[in-house]
């Protein structure tokens, strides 16, 4: 696991030291990622320079130092990432005659010997893995820039004043002497509003996430080459098309063996590893099928709180026992939190709207105080229709869709003619009357959104209601005009007619869990030098998800109703079969008390004026409905105070000044 940077900027005449002192500049700013080595090589006749940052999982020793030279010399790579199946791989290449001597037993070497041997594109279809990588080809003189299938490992790149540059971080690539960064506005305007969006920019205009599954070649003229090798979107598709045609028993047999052997893979260490565990089924799954195959007991990690109303702690406690792992939590009281919260912005190198990132950064820190790997959980809800929308959507969208638009408004009127709070107050009453799996953490919100998604034309404009926090009509971004209407919302492209469901699904695990979840994983682990696994991202696991019918995900009231089912097979439904919880913090009360003064300096009239970025009435207006206790409005202010607070720290590095030109892309 490393941290890498470099660039290809073939027009400037500059001398082996000075390319290195632009690399090594770039690499320290990613010395979080990879503390225990560092390296750098260049190529001053190319103009080429690669770095790297390692943190030492695999091949401690230094054959593993990056970048590292193909045994013929003809390739030069700094990778970012893990391959779990690389020992397969040498096998096979000992197999066929094609192998090298082997120097050590890092997966870096292996996939050098494999890219060799087949060619990338085969080499590419061989790993099973999260990776990012930067390969120099010596003989023709071309830089391929390269991510993994599904995006869990970050790449970003640009071609800024004649150089091509690039990183495992944004923070890499603003200390390369000729990048000016300047605030992409589209950007900004598609983070303040939207929860799931498709986007290949960043915060910076002309710097651009490499997409998942996908590689770009670069020339000495950047000229590049794209070419995507593995698509999400399709693979949904066949996956949709091809339906799993065995039994609900068989289907289950099916994803354990998959989850079984994806967890075997991510076992490959030569480090200490562990589990975090929130006691949900996600994480215990990993758990229990890391368990069954140790023969030590693993290392399992949660996080607690005070209050009983966020605290999974206790269920965590509770499985861990029952699957006999060594169990470490740890306890934060809200003030600890609290004074947590200002300092996240430093940690990562965008805004973070998701307040999770918090619990995130928190659970990797304990477990870093014991082992260098841990796996989590990330995706099951993603591919098996774990959230409430999953549930809720579709059945709104079957059972309201057929009425005409002037009778569904008329019902969406009456709903919102009750303030939140009042609704609120309403189901506390009636609580004890509702099941604990219907019962809603904020049903007046919850109505609210209703009555939206019942005034909604299609099933589109329905999902974007779902997925959109400010009002069309409020303009956040001073002199922004988005290019398209939030009415012309549509879903990743399927071809085929297919369950709203499954159109949910696929939008949201290209968007969404690449764009924020896989993100905040990767930063929350990463800035305190732990490397996260997380296998139901293993790409078999995906394919087979999209195979299955949406009964087998949403049963009824339950969602991931498969998962439970393999669940179920090692620890008893009464342990985990709770409502879903999360990670929520009392942001509203808080925002109201212990950060008010925090906020308040973040959401200045003046200050936010004179910056130039954002227009502060519709801000100001959400922010003294929130205090006056009108509404609650966390949903619209917590994007604009860490967007307020990223800017604040990295201000010194950044021009905010209104940018007319389009980000510059693959041409």
């Amino acid at each position: 696991m490393c941290g890498i940077a470099g660039f290809l900027d073939p027009g400037r005449n500059r001398g082996p030291e000075s390319l290195r002192r632009h690399v090594v500049a770039m690499t320290n700013a990613l010395v979080h990622r990879g503390p225990d080595d560092e390296g750098a090589w260049v190529d001053p006749v190319a103009g080429v320079g690669l770095g790297s940052r390692r943190l030492a999982i695999i091949d401690l020793s230094p054959e593993g130092h990056q970048p590292m030279h193909s045994v013929s010399g003809r390739y030069v790579i700094a990778y970012n990432g893990e391959i779990y199946n690389s020992a397969a791989i040498a096998r096979t290449l000992e197999a066929a005659g094609l192998a090298p001597r082997w120097r050590g037993h890092s997966d870096t070497e292996v996939m050098l010997a494999a890219i060799e041997a087949w060619g990338l594109d085969r080499a590419l279809e061989s790993f099973n893995g999260m990776f990012a990588f930067a390969l120099w080809d010596v003989r023709e003189r071309t830089l391929c820039l390269v991510r993994d299938r599904l995006g869990v490992k970050p790449l970003y790149y640009g071609r800024l004043n004649g150089a091509l540059v690039f990183g495992s971080e944004l923070e890499a690539i603003s200390v390369h002497p000729d990048v000016a960064l300047t605030i992409n506005h589209d950007w900004l305007d598609r983070y303040l509003r939207e929860i799931h969006q498709e986007s290949e920019d960043t915060i910076y205009r002309g710097i651009r996430n490499l997409r998942p599954g996908t590689y770009i070649t670069f020339d000495q003229r950047l000229q590049a080459h794209e070419c995507v090798y593995w698509s999400a979107t399709d693979k949904a598709e066949i996956g949709l098309r091809n339906r799993f045609s065995g039994s609900e028993t068989e289907a289950v047999e099916k994803l354990d063996g998959l989850l079984r052997d994806a967890v075997r893979l991510r076992t490959v260490s030569d480090v200490p590893l562990g589990v975090l565990l929130s006691g949900g089924i996600d994480s215990s799954t990993v758990l229990a099928l890391l368990q069954q195959q140790s023969s030590q007991k693993v290392r399992s990690f949660s996080i607690g709180f005070p209050d009983s109303g966020l605290d999974e702690a206790p269920a965590a406690r509770k499985i861990a026992a029952h699957i006999g792992s060594e169990h470490t939590e740890l306890y934060m009281a809200p003030d600890d939190i609290i004074k947590l919260i200002p300092s996240l912005t430093r940690l990562s190198d965008q805004p973070q709207s998701d307040p999770s990132y918090v619990s995130n950064h928190v659970a990797y820190r304990l477990s870093g105080e014991h082992v260098t790997v841990t796996l989590a959980g990330d995706g099951g809800d993603e591919l098996f229709a774990g959230y409430h929308r999953h549930r809720w959507l579709p059945r709104v969208y079957r059972q309201l869709g057929w009425l005409p638009a002037g009778l569904r408004k008329q019902g969406a009127q009456a709903l919102t003619a009750i303030p939140p709070a009042t609704w609120d107050k309403v189901f506390g009453i009636i609580e004890p009357a509702i099941p604990s799996r219907l019962r809603e953490r904020t049903p007046g919100a919850k109505l609210h959104r209703l009555a939206r998604w019942m005034a909604s034309g299609s099933k589109e404009e329905m999902y974007r209601v779902l997925s959109t926090r400010w009002d069309p009509n409020d303009r956040l971004v001073v002199g922004h005009n988005p290019d398209q209407s939030p009415t012309d919302f549509s879903f990743v492209p399927l071809n085929g007619n297919f369950d709203l469901l499954e159109q949910m699904l696929a939008h949201e695990l290209v968007t969404t869990f690449v764009d924020t979840q896989l993100k905040k994983v990767d930063r929350a682990s990463m800035a305190v030098s732990v490397e996260a696994r997380v296998p139901f991202m293993d790409y078999r696991v995906v394919e087979f998800a999209f195979t299955l019918p949406p009964d087998l995900k949403v049963r009824g009231e339950t969602g991931k109703y498969i998962l439970r089912q393999v669940l179920h097979r090692y620890v008893p439904e009464a342990l985990y079969q709770r409502p879903k919880m999360g990670f929520h913090l009392p942001l509203s009360t808080w925002l109201r008390g212990p950060l008010r003064e925090w906020a308040e300096d973040l959401l200045d009239e003046s200050s936010i004026r004179q910056e130039g970025l954002l227009d502060p009435n519709p801000i100001r207006a959400k922010w003294h409905e929130h205090l006056t206790g009108q509404r609650d409005r966390v949903d619209h202010l917590w994007p604009v105070l860490m967007f307020r607070s990223w800017l604040k720290h990295h201000r010194p590095s950044v021009s905010t000044a209104v940018e007319q030109r389009r980000p510059l892309g693959v041409h």
